[in-house]
């Protein structure tokens, strides 16, 4: 593998080596890699990278001479574009928290506070289009919609309304019956429709096309995207700006105390509120003092509260909660004033004490109430535990959750838990911890709570999580409201007592906000001062000392030194007191000598501490009576410089406290200590600190960083070291390299301070005693390691393209250039520090001191290298000649960042080079940033652009890019699971060149854009590029940056296009220059060069092979993607709003307009097909049923030049080829181009159309007709809009179901942490981002939102129409001037009649027909000569349109058909075969549509009647009578078709009356084919495929009868007769013989069936039908006609398909043959003179198979009934014979079961199951009947009559009933009926025992059946019957021997049977068989005797046998046989 990795290599050069080197190289790697590799060297040729154009070499030769105008406006950024600005941080609070004045901080302080208020340094652009064009789509939506109603108001007709709302019209409307209309109606009664104004008047057809173009240019949308907006924004893209830093918040909830209640009232109560988590046994909150205790109780303290602040009046605070979970528990303890007894006993008055009984034990409150206030005046700075309570917060919340769904969701369809307030723990991946528990979104909650009374010997939190779970309830309630918190509180105060925004005046009470210890790390970096420090006393044990010490209380002071003044007022105070205290009291257990504690002191650190810092614990024995002891310890706050924290152990000394104790630690001093210096006091310090890291390795660091800054004295100390001067610098690095060792949670939050001081260091070279040592690259190193720590983490959250979040921030918002930094420096007091050019310092042993004049001389060397001195270049003279010698110094400081960081990733090696470009967007955005606060600090007008950097940063960032585009390169040869990261930073390389256009020289960037280019040249390698270039061209001035403006909008001068003036030859020159425009040449790919990139890569991913179709088709959606972007943000854009602009733009993108005519095969519209089916049937037809006339075929036998429907047929057969786009990507692309074809410059289109090849042109009409499908407006009814709706509630129920999954917030991190970054990012978008949900996208949606929907959508389909209708026009207009304009015309045609196939809006149609009448009046005798099927065509739709409920679309169309009439008059024989084609139309119309509109069609007859009557011109023609005539038949077509309404739901009625019809037609092969087809297609869906086929052949038999007249030709069949194998009923088409058919006759046989072609469709698609219906023998049958007919063709490829699909029939005819079911069939008979024309008539009617009489009988009988009433009919189900003079006169039907019969001859022929049901002309039924008239009786006595029905035609037919037209009716014998009866059980033995696969339990069934001797009349009692006697009569003496002998074979049978049942039985059934041999045992011993018994008469011999001659032949027959032979 090393070696196949050195031949590929991780640089370019390989690849351009010769064919040579695989000769060479073959036999060292396998096949697979070669031919990679050489597929690699042959794409590269293709795919050569060009010299792009220098840009702004360009711009400026430009501007000296062109459009100066137009190219200062478009051509050059804006000053402005980039700007470095300072943006105030927002603050929560009123002021920011900063440390006390007058304080002089430590450096590390000093920096961190600096960092918390110094304002954000963003850099900014001034115009972000994105943004821009979403805020835009919004717009346009909105003035879109106010255009709509603006339209809607000027209608008054409300049909005309909704038309425009909807924008659409049904092809086929549906509508309720309309009643009955007369036969016979006067069309000259009728009301015209309104006539179209000058439809005669126009002087020529060029003002006729002028008129049409103004009437279509007006009211036109200008924003042609603004009507198809993306479904969702590629997130690629866009690079997302990081959420401000902010401090962290969790779930927050507002808790308000009412009231703590008790009995009795007798003395002040105090409260604290602090939340726990049972789960992780730990305090997640600090406490919130407060109390409701009343004025009068208040006055108890007056002597020990000095006063009273106003924040310690909260009754309200403030909880967060990141990790919520059921087991948070909301704590309140209760306290009260110390008082003599244990806590039982003071308790024991609230207890026994009952409100109620307030009157009778007055006496003794009111002595309790004294003994309190007597112990409050003089204990009462003291506290003692009284009780508790707890709450359960999520039980709480979930309360007034269940209560506010069940309220809400059923009205809103909305759950509540909204995601507000989130916390910020890991950015957003956190957001969802544990899925149950959201606190927000609920209603506020009152509720009420028992109090618990406190246990002295379980104070302790550990005792408390123990107690949690059982609690036990006691006297006395708590009152508390849970509620959300709103967005703003008035009143509020932070943590440390700073009023939050905004504050309240009114409010005296304010709400406290708690701070949140959270139960697990959160990765938030400090963003505010805070420096909190909590105590918790948490145990003495004085057990062991004989003392009397019992009531003991710890007094608690922060001292700053060891007198008793020096106790700071840093204490936070406790509820209704002074808000800081300077000492604070415990607890006091009564008589307990080792008490536990449970309070909590929260202390507000100084920022500067010192070694006087110190806690300050003084222990008393507080006596209930007049005395006190004291003893004492203490606890310095620093150790060795470090904040003391953690849990503590302390001794406590029995002396005075000795001086200066505070300088040592409480073990260190000789003095008197209690039990021998013993550990007695347990407490616990934990801090809160933004400004204490608590972390050894960031004190370290930062400790010896600010060494270098600080007068430091030499050693210096860190924790317990002491460093020299000569360690510094070792110590140093080693700091900087263990900061990677440091935890993550504390590097996180001191994460900006880290890598300010680290870039710091890069800059920074350090002078030690005259020597400068190197940190850079160490610090650089270090950096590297830090990013990567937080990379790797799984804690932390990363974006969508893999940056991490926290960092992403900190370069956004903080990171500025480390030299301006420390300009900006202050101390607390507001101070500056020392000037800027003392930053760098120098070591001595005494002092650090400034050295200016070294850092002058170092400032020019480079810090990675400090001995080799940086050569000025001659660029950095030449800048700073031009800035002056002011600004040189502060240039070339600045300046060296951004260099210096460019070397250090030149010059990293190994692992630190590794990830310096895995995680290269880091790097990419730091250089960036620096380089634009550089630019923002030059005279961009005195430094021209290419002179901003140096040419040694050039040539750095050059090779940056290469190695990053070599290592996109190599992932070629890495593992897969690479790919990813490989992604990621291919998409930082393009941020990074995107940032780059707009601060470096723009043709260097371009140039490092074709270093990439020709780098990532494989075409594996395409999406790459692709994401590449998306980003590239998403820049905000990509139009400037690929010179748009210098590409020509407008064609070149040329003579003018009319036909007078065009001169083809002389503008040849023209012509190519045009052409050459659509072209993606070189040139083109020169000028225009981010273009010219992404054009290319489009068209390589749509014309390179598909090796995994996933992967091709998003590749393909990927460019079509990029492209669609890109025109959409051009054109919503409001630079380029200007129609001008516009074309220009158009221009730039007519290159693309090629590329997709080329990859037309790839576009996928099967889409509408599927909805185009569903026109005429309903909105859902089943999937299953089958059109016998496939749109598809039809267009193939028409001779479709585009062959775009059959290309589509062929897919839909084959399944989807593996290049075709999605629907979705394809009506993309499609968008692209009709926005380049509707903004480009006309007459240049027009010139293009002029001068392309026929082929080429074919091709654009093709791709004009796929638009028009992919963009056809799909309708919605009410009805799918009301379940769109209910199933997107639906859907979002189950969704939040699946996400509200309840895990925890620790297995919800880890169940993330298991997938990749990409696969995040996409999962928490689908989740909270609600629009981008599935359910969103689909349906979730209001009825408005879906309103507004269907009015774009419309709106949409309207205007591509119309675009498509313009490029119509201008290639019709152009016709003049090309050779093939027949050619054209038809084409032309065609697309017009393909949009009319399609749902339109009104507005289009009145467009499109106005375009098909300048088609007429220009082209008309062509069209009427070369296009006669497309005419036939034109006349269907228009005359479809006849009869639409829309007023104008009716009256369009009417003019336009009487248009077609007029032109056609012109030639006779034009005229009669336009009427020809106007009757076959409409009978195709009434015929297939259930549902036309005779009023609207008679009413359009009307009006084309005016038109003749009122065209002057014409009046002295025969046109108006020929009119007259033509109208007159067709009304009584018409006519017709009222009839067939009335039967609609009678199927067979209405197919005998469409049979009639048909019939009528006989003589008019035209039209009798359409309704044979008409019929074809009702049978279809009704799912009669038989009949469908049958209908088919007929027609095909009719076809054929007429070709075989035309032209003699042995392939094709000899008429009607060739068909007779499939059906003998095909003979009726004969009847068109040649006396009246004649083929010469104008407009006869004129349609596009009747041809070879014609014919094969028909056939073909009635052996598709076949098989549908499962008659697969007729299938063969029907090929046999078609395969002459495609071998005479040589069409191959059609025969390969045919003998596919007869290979298919073989194989379903042996898989399938006894399974199939074929049809039932029943005898109907109509009697009674209310079926009138069917009375006294009988049917037989074909069911499908398994039909059982009840089913058949039950649809007839509703249907009557229905008709007539249910008390006039009658239904018979029996076969007893008719007799009319019993039956009810009114109404009989008659109906019973019949199965086919065949004489014995015929079943011969009719072996198989299918020969037996396929051509059927005789049924039978029997009638069982006795002599006496019973129908059943004995067996000596059941007679049985059979009658056979004859039907007219043979089934299967073109109908599914036929007369019946003779019938036959003979008796059976008793003995008869035995004889049939045994033959048919002995048949049933034999079956069941020969079958191929036997079944045992059929064979028991039939077994049993016959050989039990207890079955009532078998086969013992048949033989008894029969055969006991013979017969006296000697007639029956051949009946009774023939039973004989039917019993003989049937007791064979049985054996057979009983011997096949002993191989088939399991072992338990042994005894079965043992009883079934018995049984047939004894039945052939009992027929034994009747079987032997022969009647002699039967068996007398008629001539004498000669025994000899039997002899002799059996002796001598062999040998006679062997003579004979020979």
């Amino acid at each position: 593998m090393s070696e196949k990795r050195s031949f590929i290599g991780t640089s370019m050069e390989p690849f351009h080596s010769t064919k040579k080197l695989f000769l060479v190289e073959k036999d060292s790697i396998d096949n697979k890699t070669f031919f990679t590799l050489r597929k690699m060297v042959l794409l590269r040729t293709a795919y050569e990278a060009v010299e792009p154009v220098d840009l702004d070499e360009f711009l400026m030769s430009q501007l000296r001479s062109g459009d100066a105008e137009l190219m200062q406006e478009l051509g050059e950024f804006p000053d402005d574009d980039l700007g470095v600005e300072l943006v105030e941080r927002e603050c929560r609070t009123l002021r920011p928290s900063v440390p006390e004045e007058g304080v002089e901080l430590d450096p590390h302080v000093r920096d961190c506070v600096q960092s918390y208020t110094q304002p954000w340094l963003v850099v900014s652009r001034r115009s972000i289009p994105r943004l821009h064009f979403l805020s835009l789509l919004r717009a346009e939506f909105e003035i879109f919609r106010l255009n709509i109603t603006k339209v809607i108001t000027q209608r008054n007709n409300i049909r005309q309304r909704d038309e425009m709302i909807l924008s659409c019209l049904l092809l086929i409307y549906r509508t309720q019956g309309y009643g009955w209309i007369a036969s016979d109606f006067n069309l000259r009664a009728l009301q015209p429709d309104r006539r179209v104004e000058n439809l005669l008047r126009f002087s020529s057809p060029e003002e006729l096309d002028r008129f049409n173009l103004e009437a279509r240019s007006s009211n036109r949308y200008g924003e042609l995207f603004g009507l198809y907006p993306p479904t969702d924004e590629d997130a690629v893209a866009i690079r997302p700006i990081p959420d401000c830093p902010k401090e962290h918040f969790g779930q927050r909830i507002l808790v308000r105390c009412q009231a703590i209640k008790f009995d009795i009232e007798i003395e002040p109560l105090f409260a604290t509120m602090a939340l726990y988590d049972l789960k992780e046994k730990k305090k997640i909150s600090e406490n919130f003092h407060f109390d409701i205790n009343t004025d009068q109780m208040k006055g108890f303290l007056r002597a020990h509260t000095p006063h009273t602040d106003a924040s310690t009046l909260a009754r309200s605070a403030i909880f967060s909660i990141s990790y919520p979970s059921p087991d948070i528990y909301l704590v309140i303890k209760i306290e009260k004033v110390l008082q003599q007894g244990e806590i039982g006993d003071c308790a024991e008055p609230y207890m026994v004490l009952k409100e109620s009984d307030a009157a009778k034990n007055r006496e003794k409150l009111e002595k309790l109430k004294n003994q309190a206030e007597g112990f409050c005046q003089r204990l009462g700075r003291y506290r003692m535990p009284f009780a508790f309570a707890t709450v359960n917060i999520m039980s709480a919340i979930n309360s007034t959750l269940e209560r506010d769904t069940s309220d809400t969701d059923s009205i809103n369809g909305k759950g509540t838990m909204e995601k507000k307030g989130l916390p910020r723990r890991n950015s957003d991946r956190f957001s969802m911890m544990e899925d149950n528990y959201i606190l927000s979104g609920f209603k506020p909650a009152l509720t009420v709570y028992c109090v618990c009374r406190q246990e002295g010997e379980r104070l302790s939190d550990e005792d408390l999580f123990k107690f949690l779970a059982d609690i036990k309830r006691s006297s006395g309630y708590l009152k508390l409201e849970v509620s959300p918190v709103p967005e703003t509180v008035p009143g509020c105060l932070s943590p440390e007592l700073i009023p939050v925004k905004p504050v309240s005046e009114k409010n005296p009470r304010p709400v406290k906000e708690v701070l949140e210890f959270p139960s697990s790390e959160v990765y938030v970096p400090h963003n505010i001062y805070r420096n909190l420090l909590y105590v918790y006393p948490l145990r003495l044990n004085l057990t062991n000392r004989l003392t009397s010490a019992r009531n003991i209380t710890v007094k608690i002071q922060f001292m700053s030194g060891e007198d008793p003044s020096c106790a700071m007022p840093v204490i936070f105070g406790k509820s209704s007191g002074p808000e800081f205290l300077r000492e604070v009291y415990t607890p006091v257990t009564y008589h307990n000598r080792s008490p536990d504690f449970y309070d909590e002191i929260k202390i507000r650190l100084p920022a500067r501490l010192t070694e006087k810092h110190h806690l300050l614990l003084t222990f008393y024995h507080i006596s209930c009576q007049q005395k006190q002891n004291q003893t004492g310890s203490w606890l310095p706050m620093l150790n060795n410089d470090r904040l003391q924290t953690g849990q503590q152990c302390l001794p406590i000394i029995l002396d005075k406290l000795p001086v200066n104790y505070s300088l040592h630690s409480p073990e260190v001093p000789p003095a008197k200590w209690m039990e021998n210096h013993k550990g007695l006091f347990n407490l616990e310090l934990q801090a809160v600190s933004s400004v204490q890291t608590q972390d050894s390795h960031l004190e370290r660091f930062f400790t010896l960083c600010h060494a270098l800054e600080g007068k430091t004295m030499f050693p210096i100390r860190v924790g317990d070291e002491k460093i020299s001067e000569n360690m510094f610098e070792h110590e140093l690095k080693l700091s900087i390299i263990s900061l990677s060792s440091s935890g993550l949670e504390p590097l996180v939050l001191f994460l900006h301070q880290v890598l300010d001081k680290l870039f710091r260091l890069i800059m920074q070279p350090m002078v030690i005693a005259g020597q400068t040592a190197n940190l850079a690259q160490i610090a650089f190193e270090s950096v590297v390691s830090v990013v990567n720590s937080l990379h790797n983490s799984q804690e932390l959250a990363k974006d969508h393209q893999g940056r991490n979040c926290l960092l992403a921030t900190y370069l956004y918002f903080v990171f500025r250039l480390p030299d301006t930094q420390h300009e900006m420096h202050t101390t607390g007091t507001g101070g500056l520090m020392a000037h800027p050019e003392s930053r760098y310092s120098t070591l001595t042993r005494a002092t650090a001191t400034t050295v200016g004049f070294m850092l002058l001389q170092s400032r020019i060397r480079s810090s990675s290298n400090p001995d080799i001195p940086a050569p000025q270049s001659p660029d950095d003279t030449e800048v700073t000649n031009i800035l002056g010698k002011a600004c040189a110094l502060n240039f070339l400081r600045n300046g060296l960042f951004h260099e210096e960081l460019a070397l250090q990733m030149v010059v990293s090696t190994g692992v630190c080079r590794e990830y310096v470009y895995k995680y290269a967007w880091f790097f990419f955005e730091l250089l960036v940033k620096s380089m634009s606060q550089h630019v923002s600090q030059l005279d961009k007008k005195a430094v021209p652009r290419r002179n901003r950097f140096s040419d040694r940063f050039k040539d750095d960032i050059t090779t940056i890019v290469n190695v990053v585009t070599a290592e996109i390169g190599n992932i070629l040869v890495k593992q897969q699971k690479e790919l990813e990261q490989a992604e990621k930073v291919n998409i930082s390389l393009a941020f990074f060149l995107y940032d780059l256009m707009s601060l470096m020289d723009r043709g260097f960037v371009f140039q490092l854009v074709k270093n990439y280019s020709k780098s990532v040249n494989i075409s594996t390698l395409i999406s790459m590029r692709l994401e590449f270039l998306r980003v590239l061209c998403s820049h905000e001035h990509y139009l400037n940056l690929s010179l748009f403006f210098s590409s020509p909008a407008s064609a070149p001068a040329s003579p003018s296009l009319s036909t007078s003036s065009q001169n083809s030859s002389s503008c040849s020159f023209q012509d190519n220059k045009i052409a050459a425009m659509f072209d993606l040449s070189q040139d083109f790919k020169q000028r225009h060069y981010l273009t010219g990139l992404l054009l290319t890569e489009l068209s390589t991913a749509l014309d390179m092979e598909s090796e995994g179709s996933v992967t091709f088709n998003m590749l393909q959606q990927k460019a079509i993607s990029a492209t669609y972007s890109l025109l959409c943000a051009h054109d919503l854009d409001q630079r380029c709003s200007r129609p001008e602009v516009k074309a220009k733009i158009a221009a730039l993108y007519l290159p693309l307009v090629g590329i997709i005519i080329d990859s037309i095969n790839y576009l996928d519209f099967t889409g509408t097909a599927l909805h185009n089916k569903g026109k005429s049937g309903g909105p859902e037809e089943d999937p299953d049923s089958i059109t016998p006339i496939n749109q598809s075929v039809a267009m193939a036998i028409a001779g479709n030049p585009f062959n775009t429907l059959a290309r589509n047929a062929l897919v839909s057969v084959a399944g989807k080829t593996t290049n075709m786009l999605t629907a979705e990507t394809s009506r993309n692309l499609l968008m692209c181009f009709l926005w380049i074809i509707k903004n480009a410059d006309q007459n240049l289109v027009q010139r293009w159309t002029v001068d392309m090849p026929s082929s080429q042109l074919n091709r654009l009409l093709e791709l004009l007709t796929i638009c028009i499908s992919c963009f056809e407006y799909r309708v919605k009814t009410l009805q799918s809009l009301t379940q769109a709706l209910q199933k997107s509630q639906q859907a979002k129920a189950r969704l939040e179901e699946a996400l509200l999954g309840g895990i925890g917030a620790r297995g919800q991190m880890m169940k993330r942490v298991g997938g990749n970054d990409r696969t995040l990012g996409q999962r928490e978008n689908l989740r909270w981002r609600k629009d981008l949900t599935q359910w969103r996208q689909t349906n979730d949606r209001s009825k408005a939102e879906l309103d507004q929907e269907a009015i774009i959508s419309g709106n949409l389909a309207t205007e591509t129409n119309l675009i498509v209708l313009d490029l119509l026009e201008m290639i019709v207009q152009a016709v003049p001037l090309a050779d093939c304009k027949d050619n054209v015309v038809g084409g032309v045609l065609r697309v017009l009649l393909h949009s009319l196939t399609c749902n339109q809006s009104s507005t289009f149609l009145s467009h499109c027909f106005s375009t098909l009448r300048a088609l007429i009046v220009k082209f008309g005798e062509l069209l009427f000569e070369e296009e006669a099927e497309q005419c036939a065509d034109l006349c269907q739709k228009v005359l479809h349109y006849c009869s639409s409920c829309v007023d104008g679309n009716r009256s369009q169309a009417c003019a336009t058909l009487y248009l077609i009439m007029r032109y056609s008059y012109s030639s006779a024989s034009n005229f009669s075969r336009v009427k020809m084609q106007v009757t076959m139309s409409l009978a195709s119309l009434v015929g297939k549509s259930s549902d036309i509109h005779e009023e609207h069609l008679r009413r359009s007859f009307r009006t084309i009647l005016a038109y003749a009557e009122e065209d002057t011109e014409m009046q002295s023609t025969q046109l108006p009578s020929q009119v007259d005539e033509l109208l007159r038949n067709l009304n009584s077509i018409l006519s017709d078709t009222v009839k067939m309404k009335e039967f609609q739901k009678d199927p067979e009625m209405l197919m005998d009356l469409m049979y009639r019809i048909a019939k009528g037609y006989q003589t008019s092969p035209d039209l009798r084919l359409t309704w044979l087809q008409n019929m074809a297609e009702k049978h279809s869906s009704r799912k009669c495929f038989t009949e469908s086929a049958m209908c088919l052949v007929h027609a095909a038999a009719l076809v054929a009868e007429y070709l075989s007249m035309l032209e003699d030709h042995k392939y094709l069949p000899v008429g009607s007769v060739t068909f007779q194998n499939i059906s003998p009923n095909v003979l009726e088409e004969s009847a068109v013989s040649d006396d009246i058919l004649s083929p010469d006759e104008d407009g006869v046989c004129s349609g596009r069936y009747f041809t070879e072609n014609g014919l094969v469709g028909l056939l073909e698609q009635a052996a598709e039908l076949f098989s549908n219906g499962g008659l697969y023998e007729a299938v063969n049958e029907v090929y046999k006609v078609i395969v002459p007919i495609l071998e005479a063709h040589r069409d191959f490829r059609k025969l390969t398909s045919t003998h596919d699909k007869l290979q298919r029939a073989f194989e379903n005819i042996i898989q399938k043959g006894h399974k199939r079911m074929f049809g039932t069939y029943f005898r109907v008979g109509f009697y009674g003179s209310k079926f009138g024309d069917l009375d006294e008539q009988e049917f037989i009617y074909k069911e499908p198979g398994i039909t059982h009489l009840p089913e058949i009988s039950h649809r007839l009988e509703n249907f009557y009934s229905q008709c007539f009433g249910d008390e006039v009919l009658e239904m018979i189900k029996d076969s007893t014979p008719v007799d009319r003079k019993k039956l009810n006169p009114n109404k009989v039907l008659l109906i019973n079961m019949t199965c086919p019969f065949f004489d014995d001859y015929e079943m011969k022929d009719r072996l198989t199951n299918f020969e037996k049901n396929f051509n059927l002309r005789r049924f039978m039924y029997t009638t069982p009947f006795t002599k006496s008239g019973r129908p059943r009786g004995e067996l000596n006595e059941q007679y049985k009559r059979k009658t056979i029905l004859t039907t007219m035609h043979a089934f299967p037919y073109i109908k599914t009933r036929i007369n019946v037209i003779q019938k036959e009716e003979f008796d059976l014998t008793p003995i008869e009926v035995a004889i049939e009866d045994m033959q048919k059980k002995t048949r049933e033995l034999a079956e069941a025992t020969h079958r191929e696969k036997p079944d045992a339990v059929m064979l028991q069934m039939v077994l049993q059946g016959s050989v039990t001797a207890t079955v009532n009349q078998g086969p013992l009692e048949v033989a008894q019957v029969f055969l006991n006697e013979i017969p006296a009569d000697p007639k029956l003496f051949r009946h009774h021997n023939k039973l004989r002998l039917c019993f003989k074979e049937f007791i064979l049978r049985c054996g057979e049977a009983v011997e096949k049942n002993k191989q088939l039985i399991t072992p338990d059934q042994k005894e079965y068989q043992q009883e079934m041999k018995k049984n047939y045992n004894k039945l052939r011993e009992n027929l034994r005797p009747m079987l032997e018994r022969k009647i002699p008469e039967l068996y007398k011999p008629i001539i004498k046998p000669r025994i000899e001659n039997r002899d002799s032949f059996k002796r001598h027959s062999l040998r006679r046989t062997q003579d004979e032979n020979s």
